[in-house]
């Protein structure tokens, strides 16, 4: 892009920056859902939770199962993928 095609689409640059930090947040919120290492901590630390009685074992069953289903995609749901488009490795 040379000069004038950088001073035509200058206007333009808060909206690039936006789309940029939303891919930014998306991406971070995909780690957060489906990362294993993320979902086995948060697995760990409900268990520690009902050892303590801090949360009802029904509140900690219901909330195993959501972190389980996160962590077991059915078959056939696409993988998340990075802000490229490519899958995310691992």
């Amino acid at each position: 892009m040379g000069l004038i095609g950088g001073i035509v689409t200058l206007p333009f640059a808060p909206v690039r920056v936006a789309l940029w930090v939303g891919e930014l947040i998306r991406e971070q919120v995909e780690h957060e859902l489906y990362d294993p290492a993320v979902i086995r901590g948060q697995i760990e630390q409900l268990d520690q939770d009902r050892s303590a009685g801090r949360i009802a074992p029904e509140e900690a069953d219901r909330r195993q199962r959501e972190l389980i289903a996160r962590l077991v995609r059915p078959v056939g749901q696409p993988e998340p993928t990075t802000a490229t488009g490519r899958r995310q490795e691992g």
